[in-house]
C-alpha cells in the first residue's frame, strides 16, 4: 500500500474509532505483531474497537478496501495464529472487556472477548462458580483468544477444552455489510442445524470476529484431595493413570513431569518438594467428609504401582501449603532459567519453545521415551511435562535466533515430535492450535488417518465465510 492510501485508510479508521484507538507508531505496532513464542511480523496499524458496531464498521471498510484483519486477544498463543502475516490491521479486543451477565440458575456467563480468563474466574468465584478452562497463560489469556484457539489446561482431565464450554457466540462476518450474527443458545440443550458454534471455536480467527461469548459455568469443587508420587519407571506412572481410571475415578487434575525435568526444576529452586524420578500429580474433587477415604484409594493405587515417595493433601489449602504443584508449575520457569544461562554465549535472542501434542494416555510412556531419544540424537535441550489424564505432552526447548543452524535443528525436531504423535495414534496439536507453524503437521496427521479431503472442505468453508480471504490469512489452511 502506498503512503497516500495508508494515510487515507488511517483517517477513515480514526473517524470510526477515534484517534486514540488507531495506532500506527512503528514500535507499538511491532509489540502487537509478536506472540508469546517470539514469532513476529508487522502490520499497517493496530486498532482497538470497543463495541460490536465498531467491529462491524472496521470489517466493512476492510472488505471494501481488501485489507487483511488479524484478530488478537493478548497474543499468548504459540503457533502464530494471532500475528499478522502480510501487513493489514491487527484488531485488538483489549477494550472489549466487560462481563455483561451472569446466571447461576441458568448456568452461563456472557463475556466480551477481551475479558482475561483469571478475571472471569475471580468474578465467578463470588458466586461459588468457575469457568474451568485454565491454560497456563490464564493470567493474561483472554476469552476471545481461548475461543479462537480452542484452549485447554490442567483441568482438562475432567472438563475438556473450550469446545465443551461455549454455548453461544456473537460474531462479525467478513462481508460487505460486516454482518453481525448470533449463533448458539443459553440453554443446555440446543439444536440449530449444523453446529456453527463449534465450527467457530478453534478456527483461530479465520472465519469470523468473535465479539461476545456465552459460556457454560460450573460450581467450584467443595474440596479436592491431591497426591504427588514419584516413580523410577515410566510404565509404573502410566499404570497408575490406568489404575485411577479403572477404579472409576474422574480426576480433577492429573499431571506428569518426567524425571530429568523433575531434577532440573528442583535444582533451580522451583519446588518445596524434593524427590527423584518421574512425578505424577492426581487431584480428585470430593466432599470433605470423604477426603480420607479417597486419599487412601489413591495412595493404594500409587503404592501398588511402585511409587517410591508419596505426598498427600486432603484439601486444597493443604496442597498449596505443602507445595504439591510446585514442580509442575516450576518446570517452565526452570527451563527459562536454563535458557537464560545458555544465552551468555548466544549470537542473538534465546527463544523458549513449547510443543503441544497428545497421544492416547496408554501410550504416554512410549511417547516420552521417543521424544527423549529424538531430542538426544538431535542434541536438543529438553524439559518435559504435561497432562497425563488426556495424554497431552508439552516438550519444551530453546534456540538461539542468531544461530541459523540451531533454529533449523529445532524446526526439524518439531517435525519429528509431531511425527511421533501421529505414529502413536495421537494429534499434532492438543490445545495450542495450528496457526502458521503447524500447517504441515496438520496435513501429515490427516493423511495418516485418511482424512486429507478435510483440508479441501476446510478451504471451501473458509471461502464461504471469508470470500475475499481478508480474515487472518495464512493460518490453519
Amino acid at each position: 500500500m502506498d503512503e497516500a492510501s495508508r494515510r487515507k485508510l488511517l483517517k477513515r479508521l480514526r473517524k470510526i474509532l477515534g484517534s486514540e484507538n488507531v495506532l500506527d507508531d512503528e514500535y507499538i505496532v511491532s509489540i502487537y505483531s509478536r506472540n508469546a513464542a517470539g514469532m513476529s511480523s508487522n502490520a499497517l496499524a493496530v486498532v482497538f474497537p470497543s463495541s460490536v458496531e465498531q467491529v462491524s464498521s472496521i470489517v466493512r471498510l476492510a472488505y471494501n478496501e481488501n485489507i487483511s484483519l488479524y484478530p488478537q486477544g493478548s497474543a499468548t498463543e504459540l503457533t502464530g495464529s494471532s500475528i499478522p502475516s502480510e501487513g493489514g490491521l491487527v484488531v485488538s479486543f483489549q477494550n472489549m472487556n466487560r462481563i455483561k451477565e451472569t446466571s447461576v440458575v441458568d448456568g452461563y456467563v456472557v463475556a466480551e472477548p477481551g475479558v482475561i480468563l483469571r478475571e472471569l474466574d475471580s468474578h465467578l468465584s463470588q458466586h461459588g462458580y468457575m469457568f474451568p478452562v485454565d491454560p497456563a497463560s490464564i493470567r493474561a489469556a483472554t476469552v476471545g483468544g481461548a475461543v479462537n484457539t480452542g484452549a485447554g489446561g490442567m483441568r482438562g482431565a475432567k472438563y475438556g477444552t473450550m469446545r465443551e464450554w461455549v454455548m453461544g457466540l456473537q460474531v462479525v462476518l467478513p462481508d460487505e455489510e460486516g454482518t453481525v450474527m448470533r449463533i448458539g443458545c443459553r440453554t443446555a440443550k440446543c439444536r440449530q442445524g449444523y453446529d456453527l458454534v463449534r465450527l467457530i471455536v478453534g478456527s483461530e480467527g479465520t472465519l469470523a470476529l468473535v465479539t461476545e461469548t456465552t459460556l457454560r459455568i460450573t460450581p467450584i469443587p467443595e474440596n479436592t484431595v491431591t497426591l504427588l508420587g514419584f516413580y523410577e519407571e515410566l510404565e509404573d506412572l502410566v499404570n497408575t493413570v490406568v489404575g485411577v481410571k479403572e477404579n472409576r475415578l474422574s480426576p480433577y487434575i492429573m499431571e506428569f513431569i518426567d524425571a530429568e525435568t523433575v531434577d532440573i526444576t528442583i535444582k533451580a529452586g522451583g519446588s518445596r518438594i524434593k524427590g527423584e524420578g518421574h512425578a505424577l500429580i492426581v487431584s480428585l474433587d470430593v466432599p470433605p467428609e470423604a477426603s480420607s477415604r479417597y486419599a487412601g484409594i489413591l495412595r493404594s493405587i500409587m503404592e501398588s504401582n511402585n511409587a517410591s515417595q508419596i505426598h498427600v493433601a486432603e484439601n486444597t489449602d493443604q496442597a498449596e501449603k505443602l507445595g504439591l504443584f510446585d514442580i509442575r508449575r516450576g518446570f517452565h520457569p526452570a527451563t527459562v532459567k536454563l535458557a537464560a544461562e545458555a544465552s551468555r554465549h548466544s549470537k542473538g535472542r534465546i527463544l523458549v519453545y513449547v510443543e503441544d501434542i497428545a497421544v492416547p494416555p496408554s501410550r504416554l510412556a512410549e511417547a516420552i521415551r521417543r521424544i527423549r531419544r529424538t531430542s538426544d540424537e538431535m542434541n536438543i535441550p529438553l524439559s518435559l511435562a504435561g497432562h497425563a489424564g488426556d495424554g497431552n505432552i508439552h516438550p519444551v526447548t530453546w534456540f538461539d535466533t542468531g544461530d541459523p543452524e540451531s533454529k533449523e535443528r529445532v524446526e526439524r525436531w518439531v517435525g519429528e515430535i509431531m511425527r511421533i504423535a501421529v505414529e502413536l495414534g495421537g494429534t499434532v496439536s492438543s490445545e495450542h492450535g495450528i496457526g502458521s507453524s503447524k500447517k504441515e503437521g496438520l496435513r501429515m496427521e490427516l493423511e495418516a488417518i485418511g482424512g486429507l479431503k478435510a483440508l479441501e472442505l476446510m478451504r471451501r468453508i473458509k471461502e464461504i465465510f471469508d470470500p475475499k480471504g481478508i480474515l487472518n490469512p495464512g493460518k490453519v489452511v
